[in-house]
């Protein structure tokens, strides 16, 4: 993984230097891309050797359900050249990262057993951006496996009120 943070940064870095006066459409495309090359049969199509550059972008391109700008273009042909499909989904974290880093932002995922609806997810970002005392760009996925309650990732801290933790935590009190 260092390896892979190592080859991202500096196309992160450029693209982030270059796409300055539109982050955020950016950004959308990026993401768009990086979930496309996280598929594994795609990795191995584009590593073929019988598998021209022209090729890889034609199929990847063509699976992009917005239009890709001409900037998205030039960069989905420069990482297919330099043989880096593998590090795309890398570089859009690091292009998240530079992009939240530059507006004081961060990213939080709440895992829920449950689904969120509208009103509790804004009553929660609230508390959530008071708690970690930064602006955050919240997303929600699903876990059945924490029965009940959420878990919260912002970065590196972690803020878990979910019934398996507390079950984990009685768990280990008893056993001690």
């Amino acid at each position: 993984m260092a390896e892979l943070a190592t080859i991202a940064r500096p196309y992160a870095d450029a693209l982030f230097k270059a796409q300055a006066s539109d982050l955020a459409g950016t950004a959308a495309w990026l993401d768009e891309l990086a979930a496309i090359a996280e598929n594994a049969q795609l990795q191995q199509f584009v590593d073929s050797p019988k598998v021209s550059d022209e090729q890889a972008f034609d199929l990847i391109s063509g699976v992009v359900r917005t239009a890709l700008p001409e900037a998205g273009k030039n960069f989905l042909r420069l990482v297919i050249e330099n043989r880096r499909l593998s590090a795309l989904p890398v570089v859009a974290q690091q292009y998240r990262a530079l992009m939240n880093a530059q507006g004081g932002t961060a990213d939080a995922v709440v895992y829920s057993a449950f689904p969120i609806d509208a009103s509790a997810l804004a009553d929660l970002s609230s508390t959530l951006e008071k708690r970690f005392a930064r602006k955050l760009n919240v997303s929600v996925e699903l876990d059945a496996a924490l029965i009940g309650g959420i878990r919260v990732v912002v970065g590196d801290e972690v803020l878990d009120t979910s019934v398996k933790a507390r079950l984990e935590q009685m768990k280990s009190a008893l056993t001690a």
